[in-house]
């Protein structure tokens, strides 16, 4: 019985046995051998056999890998040859089931990196000798989806469209821009956010700090960088619940304590009884945390859920199910459903970002 997605792998196949399977020798003969499958790591279970666990490489799915290397049969094959022997009038056929790993990384090095050229946004010409700048371009974007000039990724993540960790050099900014018919949340991971809008609206916002803006039929804003040290914002994009929403803007400075030690709800869904600083409308549900070397908290990510999960600062090691993942900074996870996630911080502390949404 396979239970499973068409998502491309990294996935793990565990083969569950039925009691009987320890009968199953006589049955199905005395082969000892797997026929050739593309594993990256084969991790035979001591006897008696109650699992069998193969983690596949990037680049098979599950129907490639099972049917055209016929690993069912030999998986079969090889259980049997490590168990007892006993009459074939006994034997149950057992159960097969292929499930996502809970973590599974999206390092640094793997996401595309956008340097666009100043004149692009309205800025002045770089300052490489500037000694403030810790860049030689004054952005320097990661893309964790496609977005703008690249289009070798995924368009999207569930309902999330966007994902930029952006680094903005002192004295510049994105400038007026329009958007529509989105959902868009930006936290401050450092230094100062000057944002302004067609709404009307005007604030600065520092480390910690959470903004929304519901696009919604159309909105027009900038972005700017006014301070004399780099900004770093981690700006999302998510589908709207629909289309045609009047737009709408909110914000929260933030509060350090809150998110120390502990997950602090950031965002949810407007729709929702759970209500946080921050509203939009979709259901997605935000989290942020700080945490000291060591320390760890926990989250249950419900069977028809899936998560996001962000190191911006530090490191950290998140765990779950049959997998677990060390992330530094700029790595981030894809979160597999049901499970119990364990974060923990790595020798340096770690700042992250959980995100929780339906499961696509």
């Amino acid at each position: 019985r396979f239970l499973g997605d068409r998502r491309r792998s990294p996935f793990k196949l565990s083969i569950y046995s039925d009691p009987e399977i320890e009968r199953a020798q006589t049955a199905l003969g005395s082969l000892k051998s797997i026929p050739p499958c593309p594993f990256t790591r084969l991790q035979p279970p001591i006897p008696p056999v109650r699992s069998l666990t193969v983690e596949l490489p990037s680049g098979h799915t599950s129907r490639d890998t099972i049917f055209r290397h016929r690993l069912f049969p030999g998986l079969i094959s090889f259980i049997a040859s490590s168990t007892r022997t006993v009459s074939s009038s006994q034997f149950t056929t057992p159960t097969c089931h292929i499930e996502s790993m809970a973590c599974r990384k999206v390092a640094d090095k793997d996401l595309y990196v956008s340097e666009p050229p100043p004149e692009w946004f309205g800025n002045g010409a770089n300052e490489p000798d500037n000694a403030a700048w810790t860049n030689m371009n004054w952005l320097k974007s990661r893309f964790h989806l496609n977005f703008a000039e690249y289009h070798g990724g995924k368009n999207q993540y569930g309902i999330m469209r966007v994902m930029n960790d952006d680094l903005v050099q002192p004295h510049r900014g994105f400038g007026t821009h329009p958007h529509s018919n989105m959902e868009i949340v930006t936290y401050i991971v450092q230094g100062g956010l000057t944002h302004q809008d067609s709404m009307g609206t005007a604030e600065v916002l520092n480390r910690g700090a959470v903004q929304f803006m519901s696009a919604g039929t159309g909105v027009r804003h900038s972005e700017f960088n006014h301070c004399d040290a780099p900004l770093r914002f981690i700006q999302m994009w998510f589908l709207p619940s629909k289309h045609g929403l009047a737009p709408n803007y909110g914000s929260f400075q933030g509060d350090p304590e809150a998110r120390k030690g502990k997950l602090h709800h950031l965002v949810s869904d407007v729709r929702g009884a759970v209500k946080t600083p921050v509203q939009i409308s979709q259901d997605l549900n935000m989290f942020v945390s700080e945490l000291t070397a060591g320390e760890s908290v926990t989250y249950e990510l419900k069977e028809d859920r899936m998560g996001y999960l962000l190191a911006m600062e530090g490191g950290l090691e998140c765990a779950g199910g049959h997998s677990k993942e060390t992330l530094s900074q700029h790595d981030a996870a894809e979160l597999g459903a049901p499970d119990t996630l364990n974060i923990t911080a790595g020798d340096e502390g770690a700042h992250f970002l959980l995100l929780e949404m339906a499961k696509a």
